[in-house]
Protein backbone atom coordinates (compact mmCIF):
# COMPACT_ATOMS: atom_id res chain seq x y z
CA UNK A 1 0.00 0.00 0.00
CA UNK A 2 1.42 3.71 -0.71
CA UNK A 3 0.11 6.52 1.51
CA UNK A 4 -2.02 9.54 0.00
CA UNK A 5 1.55 11.34 0.33
CA UNK A 6 2.66 8.87 -2.55
CA UNK A 7 5.65 7.32 0.03
CA UNK A 8 5.42 4.20 1.55
CA UNK A 9 3.70 4.15 4.96
CA UNK A 10 6.42 2.84 7.92
CA UNK A 11 6.16 -0.83 8.66
CA UNK A 12 4.54 -1.71 12.04
CA UNK A 13 7.05 -3.34 14.20
CA UNK A 14 6.78 -5.38 17.70
CA UNK A 15 7.83 -2.12 19.26
CA UNK A 16 4.20 -0.75 18.02
CA UNK A 17 2.74 -4.02 19.30
CA UNK A 18 4.55 -3.97 22.91
CA UNK A 19 3.79 -0.42 23.40
CA UNK A 20 -0.29 -1.06 21.96
CA UNK A 21 -0.77 -3.87 24.39
CA UNK A 22 1.35 -2.23 27.01
CA UNK A 23 3.79 -4.96 27.19
CA UNK A 24 7.48 -5.49 26.97
CA UNK A 25 8.78 -6.63 23.21
CA UNK A 26 9.91 -9.85 24.91
CA UNK A 27 6.40 -10.07 25.70
CA UNK A 28 4.95 -9.81 22.73
CA UNK A 29 7.62 -12.47 21.90
CA UNK A 30 6.39 -15.18 23.59
CA UNK A 31 2.88 -14.08 23.06
CA UNK A 32 3.53 -14.78 19.17
CA UNK A 33 5.19 -17.56 19.50
CA UNK A 34 2.89 -19.38 21.75
CA UNK A 35 4.94 -19.27 25.24
CA UNK A 36 3.63 -21.18 28.52
CA UNK A 37 5.54 -18.75 30.78
CA UNK A 38 2.71 -15.69 30.19
CA UNK A 39 -1.02 -15.90 31.03
CA UNK A 40 -3.96 -16.25 28.83
CA UNK A 41 -5.75 -12.71 28.92
CA UNK A 42 -2.03 -11.23 28.47
CA UNK A 43 -1.58 -13.47 25.30
CA UNK A 44 -4.88 -12.36 24.43
CA UNK A 45 -4.02 -8.63 24.39
CA UNK A 46 -1.09 -8.62 22.64
CA UNK A 47 -2.72 -11.43 19.60
CA UNK A 48 -5.66 -8.74 19.52
CA UNK A 49 -3.13 -6.14 19.50
CA UNK A 50 -0.93 -7.60 16.96
CA UNK A 51 -4.21 -8.47 14.64
CA UNK A 52 -5.41 -4.72 14.91
CA UNK A 53 -2.51 -2.88 14.07
CA UNK A 54 -1.55 -5.61 10.90
CA UNK A 55 1.41 -6.57 12.38
CA UNK A 56 3.48 -9.41 10.52
CA UNK A 57 6.62 -10.40 12.02
CA UNK A 58 9.38 -10.55 9.22
CA UNK A 59 11.40 -14.11 8.76
CA UNK A 60 14.68 -12.09 10.41
CA UNK A 61 12.06 -10.97 13.04
CA UNK A 62 11.26 -14.40 14.13
CA UNK A 63 14.18 -16.12 13.73
CA UNK A 64 15.79 -13.65 16.81
CA UNK A 65 12.17 -13.73 18.24
CA UNK A 66 12.54 -17.27 19.12
CA UNK A 67 15.75 -17.15 21.22
CA UNK A 68 13.77 -14.99 23.43
CA UNK A 69 16.58 -12.34 24.74
CA UNK A 70 17.56 -8.98 24.51
CA UNK A 71 19.31 -8.21 20.71
CA UNK A 72 21.65 -5.98 20.19
CA UNK A 73 21.89 -4.48 16.78
CA UNK A 74 25.84 -3.41 16.01
CA UNK A 75 26.57 -0.92 13.29
CA UNK A 76 30.38 -0.98 11.78
CA UNK A 77 31.88 0.46 8.72
CA UNK A 78 34.50 -1.96 8.44
CA UNK A 79 35.60 -5.04 9.89
CA UNK A 80 38.81 -5.11 7.59
CA UNK A 81 40.08 -2.69 9.85
CA UNK A 82 41.49 -4.26 13.04
CA UNK A 83 40.26 -0.88 14.91
CA UNK A 84 36.83 -1.88 14.29
CA UNK A 85 36.75 -5.63 14.96
CA UNK A 86 38.87 -5.06 18.45
CA UNK A 87 35.32 -2.83 19.30
CA UNK A 88 33.06 -5.35 17.56
CA UNK A 89 34.74 -8.24 19.87
CA UNK A 90 34.83 -6.02 23.07
CA UNK A 91 30.81 -5.09 22.31
CA UNK A 92 30.33 -8.62 21.94
CA UNK A 93 31.77 -10.26 25.04
CA UNK A 94 30.31 -7.26 27.00
CA UNK A 95 26.88 -8.43 25.18
CA UNK A 96 27.54 -12.04 25.94
CA UNK A 97 28.26 -11.71 29.74
CA UNK A 98 24.50 -10.40 29.99
CA UNK A 99 22.91 -13.65 27.79
CA UNK A 100 22.48 -11.19 24.90
CA UNK A 101 22.36 -11.61 21.41
CA UNK A 102 23.91 -9.47 19.16
CA UNK A 103 23.96 -8.77 15.16
CA UNK A 104 26.65 -7.46 13.24
CA UNK A 105 26.50 -5.16 10.65
CA UNK A 106 29.05 -3.66 8.31
CA UNK A 107 28.08 -0.72 6.30
CA UNK A 108 31.68 -0.55 4.11
CA UNK A 109 32.19 2.78 5.00
CA UNK A 110 28.88 4.18 2.57
CA UNK A 111 25.90 6.22 3.62
CA UNK A 112 23.56 4.04 1.63
CA UNK A 113 24.72 1.17 3.00
CA UNK A 114 24.05 2.56 6.34
CA UNK A 115 20.85 3.60 5.61
CA UNK A 116 19.95 0.41 4.31
CA UNK A 117 21.03 -1.83 7.42
CA UNK A 118 18.59 0.74 9.47
CA UNK A 119 15.56 0.42 7.80
CA UNK A 120 16.69 -3.55 8.24
CA UNK A 121 17.30 -3.72 11.93
CA UNK A 122 15.90 -0.50 13.28
CA UNK A 123 12.40 -1.93 13.76
CA UNK A 124 13.76 -5.94 14.21
CA UNK A 125 16.48 -5.30 17.41
CA UNK A 126 15.99 -3.40 21.59
CA UNK A 127 19.01 -1.58 20.97
CA UNK A 128 21.58 0.25 18.09
CA UNK A 129 25.27 1.04 18.78
CA UNK A 130 27.47 1.94 16.48
CA UNK A 131 29.34 4.38 14.23
CA UNK A 132 27.15 6.25 12.24
CA UNK A 133 27.71 9.57 9.28
CA UNK A 134 24.29 9.71 8.60
CA UNK A 135 22.00 12.83 10.04
CA UNK A 136 20.14 12.08 13.56
CA UNK A 137 16.71 12.95 11.72
CA UNK A 138 17.63 9.60 9.96
CA UNK A 139 18.68 8.05 12.54
CA UNK A 140 15.83 9.04 14.57
CA UNK A 141 13.82 8.10 11.38
CA UNK A 142 14.70 4.30 11.42
CA UNK A 143 15.09 3.97 14.96
CA UNK A 144 11.80 5.08 16.93
CA UNK A 145 11.31 4.13 20.33
CA UNK A 146 14.65 2.27 20.36
CA UNK A 147 17.80 3.21 21.96
CA UNK A 148 20.87 4.23 19.79
CA UNK A 149 24.08 4.75 21.40
CA UNK A 150 26.77 6.08 18.91
CA UNK A 151 30.47 5.86 19.67
CA UNK A 152 32.89 8.10 18.34
CA UNK A 153 30.25 10.72 17.46
CA UNK A 154 28.68 13.23 19.66
CA UNK A 155 25.36 13.34 19.91
CA UNK A 156 22.13 16.76 20.04
CA UNK A 157 18.85 14.86 19.72
CA UNK A 158 18.43 13.82 23.96
CA UNK A 159 17.24 10.48 23.36
CA UNK A 160 20.72 9.05 22.12
CA UNK A 161 23.87 8.75 24.12
CA UNK A 162 27.24 9.51 22.76
CA UNK A 163 30.92 7.55 23.72
CA UNK A 164 32.86 10.16 23.40
CA UNK A 165 36.51 9.58 22.19
CA UNK A 166 39.14 12.28 23.81
CA UNK A 167 42.48 12.07 21.53
CA UNK A 168 43.07 15.96 22.29
CA UNK A 169 45.81 15.64 25.17
CA UNK A 170 47.29 12.24 23.87
CA UNK A 171 48.19 13.66 20.50
CA UNK A 172 49.85 17.17 22.44
CA UNK A 173 51.65 14.60 24.02
CA UNK A 174 52.60 12.52 20.81
CA UNK A 175 53.63 15.98 19.20
CA UNK A 176 55.65 17.14 22.59
CA UNK A 177 57.92 13.77 22.30
CA UNK A 178 58.45 14.67 18.76
CA UNK A 179 59.77 18.19 19.44
CA UNK A 180 61.40 17.25 22.28
CA UNK A 181 63.45 15.12 19.92
CA UNK A 182 64.54 17.28 17.69
CA UNK A 183 61.90 17.49 15.18
CA UNK A 184 61.06 20.48 13.64
CA UNK A 185 59.35 19.45 10.61
CA UNK A 186 56.13 17.25 11.27
CA UNK A 187 53.98 15.98 8.75
CA UNK A 188 50.85 14.17 9.25
CA UNK A 189 48.78 11.97 7.05
CA UNK A 190 44.89 12.44 7.47
CA UNK A 191 41.87 10.40 6.47
CA UNK A 192 40.90 11.89 2.87
CA UNK A 193 37.33 10.35 3.18
CA UNK A 194 35.63 13.25 4.84
CA UNK A 195 34.68 16.58 2.89
CA UNK A 196 36.21 18.31 6.66
CA UNK A 197 39.05 18.10 8.04
CA UNK A 198 39.09 15.46 10.82
CA UNK A 199 39.14 16.28 14.34
CA UNK A 200 42.31 14.56 14.81
CA UNK A 201 43.62 17.38 12.10
CA UNK A 202 42.12 19.53 14.18
CA UNK A 203 44.27 18.61 17.34
CA UNK A 204 47.20 17.60 15.67
CA UNK A 205 46.97 21.54 14.70
CA UNK A 206 47.00 22.52 17.92
CA UNK A 207 49.40 20.65 18.99
CA UNK A 208 51.54 21.97 16.34
CA UNK A 209 50.89 25.49 16.79
CA UNK A 210 51.84 25.53 19.88
CA UNK A 211 55.72 24.74 19.66
CA UNK A 212 55.68 26.76 16.43
CA UNK A 213 55.72 24.23 14.08
CA UNK A 214 54.05 24.35 10.43
CA UNK A 215 50.74 22.95 10.14
CA UNK A 216 50.38 22.58 6.47
CA UNK A 217 52.04 19.57 5.56
CA UNK A 218 49.35 17.02 5.75
CA UNK A 219 48.33 14.65 3.09
CA UNK A 220 45.01 12.99 2.88
CA UNK A 221 45.10 8.83 2.93
CA UNK A 222 43.03 5.97 2.18
CA UNK A 223 42.17 4.41 5.17
CA UNK A 224 44.77 1.31 4.37
CA UNK A 225 47.93 0.19 4.84
CA UNK A 226 48.70 1.14 1.22
CA UNK A 227 46.74 4.49 1.76
CA UNK A 228 49.14 4.90 3.90
CA UNK A 229 52.39 4.04 2.05
CA UNK A 230 50.96 5.82 -1.15
CA UNK A 231 50.46 9.27 1.19
CA UNK A 232 53.60 9.31 2.86
CA UNK A 233 55.50 8.96 -0.78
CA UNK A 234 53.10 11.87 -1.67
CA UNK A 235 54.09 14.00 1.61
CA UNK A 236 57.77 13.49 1.28
CA UNK A 237 57.69 14.90 -1.98
CA UNK A 238 56.50 17.54 -1.54
CA UNK A 239 58.19 18.05 1.52
CA UNK A 240 61.41 16.32 1.69
CA UNK A 241 62.58 17.57 4.82
CA UNK A 242 60.17 16.21 7.12
CA UNK A 243 61.85 13.87 9.63
CA UNK A 244 58.77 12.98 12.27
CA UNK A 245 54.86 11.96 11.05
CA UNK A 246 51.22 11.58 12.73
CA UNK A 247 49.16 9.78 11.19
CA UNK A 248 44.93 9.26 11.67
CA UNK A 249 44.96 5.89 12.31
CA UNK A 250 47.14 3.05 12.87
CA UNK A 251 46.84 1.21 9.54
CA UNK A 252 47.91 4.27 7.72
CA UNK A 253 50.54 4.20 10.02
CA UNK A 254 51.85 0.92 9.50
CA UNK A 255 51.39 1.81 5.38
CA UNK A 256 53.43 4.43 6.39
CA UNK A 257 56.15 1.96 7.80
CA UNK A 258 56.50 0.16 4.71
CA UNK A 259 57.19 2.77 2.42
CA UNK A 260 59.43 4.74 4.26
CA UNK A 261 61.87 1.29 4.22
CA UNK A 262 61.20 0.94 0.56
CA UNK A 263 62.39 5.13 0.07
CA UNK A 264 65.31 4.18 2.25
CA UNK A 265 64.43 6.09 5.65
CA UNK A 266 65.22 4.10 8.63
CA UNK A 267 62.25 4.40 11.24
CA UNK A 268 62.73 6.14 13.70
CA UNK A 269 66.57 7.41 13.13
CA UNK A 270 65.25 9.15 9.36
CA UNK A 271 61.60 9.34 9.96
CA UNK A 272 59.77 9.18 13.56
CA UNK A 273 55.90 7.55 12.81
CA UNK A 274 53.37 7.63 15.55
CA UNK A 275 49.69 6.41 14.59
CA UNK A 276 46.14 6.47 16.41
CA UNK A 277 44.10 3.55 17.78
CA UNK A 278 47.03 1.52 19.62
CA UNK A 279 46.15 -1.88 17.55
CA UNK A 280 47.42 -4.63 18.81
CA UNK A 281 48.53 -5.31 15.74
CA UNK A 282 51.04 -2.26 15.95
CA UNK A 283 53.32 -4.35 18.32
CA UNK A 284 53.59 -6.82 15.41
CA UNK A 285 55.54 -4.67 12.84
CA UNK A 286 59.36 -3.65 12.98
CA UNK A 287 59.77 -1.92 14.57
CA UNK A 288 56.83 -1.78 17.29
CA UNK A 289 54.37 1.37 16.48
CA UNK A 290 54.13 3.86 18.50
CA UNK A 291 50.62 5.15 18.86
CA UNK A 292 47.97 7.28 20.51
CA UNK A 293 46.26 4.86 21.92
CA UNK A 294 42.69 3.62 22.70
CA UNK A 295 41.26 1.35 24.86
CA UNK A 296 38.95 -0.82 22.85
CA UNK A 297 37.71 -2.72 25.07
CA UNK A 298 36.31 0.08 27.14
CA UNK A 299 34.67 1.66 23.98
CA UNK A 300 32.36 -1.65 23.55
CA UNK A 301 32.15 -2.01 27.08
CA UNK A 302 30.77 1.23 27.71
CA UNK A 303 27.98 1.13 24.87
CA UNK A 304 26.50 -2.31 25.91
CA UNK A 305 26.72 -0.83 29.95
CA UNK A 306 24.72 1.85 28.43
CA UNK A 307 22.30 -0.05 26.60
CA UNK A 308 21.82 -1.56 29.82
CA UNK A 309 21.20 0.78 31.44
CA UNK A 310 18.50 2.73 28.95
CA UNK A 311 17.16 -0.71 28.22
CA UNK A 312 15.84 -1.18 32.34
CA UNK A 313 15.04 2.44 32.74
CA UNK A 314 18.05 2.31 34.97
CA UNK A 315 19.92 5.80 35.79
CA UNK A 316 21.73 6.72 31.97
CA UNK A 317 25.42 6.92 32.68
CA UNK A 318 26.27 10.57 32.43
CA UNK A 319 28.31 12.64 29.71
CA UNK A 320 31.51 12.47 31.77
CA UNK A 321 31.76 8.69 32.08
CA UNK A 322 31.36 8.01 28.47
CA UNK A 323 34.40 9.50 27.58
CA UNK A 324 37.00 7.10 26.46
CA UNK A 325 40.85 9.25 26.79
CA UNK A 326 43.89 8.13 24.29
CA UNK A 327 47.35 7.91 25.36
CA UNK A 328 50.74 8.10 24.01
CA UNK A 329 52.01 4.80 24.00
CA UNK A 330 55.70 5.16 22.68
CA UNK A 331 57.62 1.87 21.49
CA UNK A 332 60.09 1.43 18.36
CA UNK A 333 59.01 4.00 15.56
CA UNK A 334 59.64 7.25 17.39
Amino acid sequence: MVSSSGTEPRKVTIHDVARSAGVSRQTVSRALNDKDEIDGSTKQRVLDAARELGYRPSRFARGLVRQDTTTIGLVIPDLLNPFFTEVAAAALEAARARGWHVVVYDTADRAEEELGTLQVIGSQVDAVIGYFSCSEDELEQFTRGVPVVLIGREHHTPRFSSIRIDGEKGVHAAVAHLVAEGHTRIGMLDHDGRAEPSVRREWFATAAAAYGIDTDMVVGADQSADGGGAALKTLLTAHPDVTAVFTFNDIIAIGALREARRLGRSVPQDLAVIGFDGLKLGALVEPPLSSVALDTRKLGALAIEQVARLLTGGNPLGADDLVVRAELRLVGSA
